[in-house]
């Protein structure tokens, strides 16, 4: 696995790639991987002849009361389960060398990024649509792939892709959990052992709308209601922030499940936000 930090480096080593009739395969990562991000690089492993893996912890989608200082990094172990994964190119740029002092440029993600997480992180959208055109234009990807635990992320993307005509195929990713359901994320690492157990909530809630949509519950109230139950019943240290049920493509609240669903969650768990999702068929079949 070759390894670099410049963004002539990438996008020489890209073309290069490109030029020898090569398909390129990106995933964007901010890095302190796990079996989550595993299995997006063997999905593009899978499907794409040459695969690049960035590791950057974007400045641009953190706001002023957020995690940037504290958020886990290490490179060095990211590298190791890289190349396990036959990873053909690992990109490390520092934020110095993606934003000039001068960068003033931002992409708006549109009316999607307005709902949910960016109504709860201002400004947030607007710096992961940055970074991904960013790479999009460095590496010049095939395909990129996308976890669907990131939902709204992973529609954003898409938007932008398809608005901005840039010719990129979005591969989303099913949601990699531990055996107890808990949706994997770098953040869970700032759980202790009591929030760890009340964080479970979130997929309690989830799965519990899941099983009444697929009995025939069509009232997305009544799912709502069931999901938040299940929340306030859990401890002290969950304080949710959302749980709807939205459209799966426009994330727009539904009154009743007549089109493709999802449920949405997002809680604090004591200090640390965490957020998680399910399909829900609106056939009344199971996902």
């Amino acid at each position: 696995m070759r390894r670099v930090s410049s963004k002539d480096d990438v996008s020489r080593v890209c073309a290069e790639v490109r030029a020898d009739g090569c398909t390129i395969g990106l995933v964007p990562t901010m890095g302190a991987l796990h079996d989550g991000h595993l299995a997006l690089v063997r999905a593009a492993r899978a499907q794409c002849d040459f695969v690049c893996v960035s590791v950057f912890v974007n400045p641009l989608q953190f706001g002023a009361s957020e995690d940037l200082g504290s958020y886990p990094r290490d490179l060095d172990t990211d590298a190791r389960l890289l190349a396990a994964e036959d990873v053909d190119l690992l990109f490390s740029p520092g934020p110095e060398e993606m934003y000039a002092p001068s960068h003033d440029v931002m992409i708006d993600p549109g009316a999607l990024g307005g709902r949910w997480e960016g109504e709860q992180r201002p400004g947030h959208f607007a710096g992961v649509a940055t970074v991904v055109v960013k790479l999009f234009g460095l590496v010049g990807p095939d395909r990129a792939f996308f976890g669907e635990k990131d939902y709204q992320q992973l529609k954003i993307v898409q938007k932008v892709v398809s608005d901005l005509d840039m010719g990129v195929a979005i591969e989303a990713v099913p949601t990699v959990r531990d055996a107890d359901g808990l949706a994997l994320s770098s953040r869970n690492a700032y759980l202790g052992a009591d929030e760890r157990r009340g964080a479970l909530a979130l997929s309690r809630a989830l799965r519990a709308a899941r099983q009444l949509s697929a009995s025939g519950e069509r009232d997305a109230h009544e799912l709502e209601k069931a999901m938040r139950g299940i929340m306030d019943t859990a401890v002290d240290r969950v304080v949710v922030e959302y749980a709807a049920v939205v459209d799966a493509e426009t994330l727009e609240p539904l009154a009743a499940l007549d089109r493709s669903a999802r449920a949405i969650i997002a809680a604090k768990v004591g200090s640390t936000r965490l957020i998680d999702n399910v399909a829900l068929d609106a056939a009344g079949g199971r996902r």
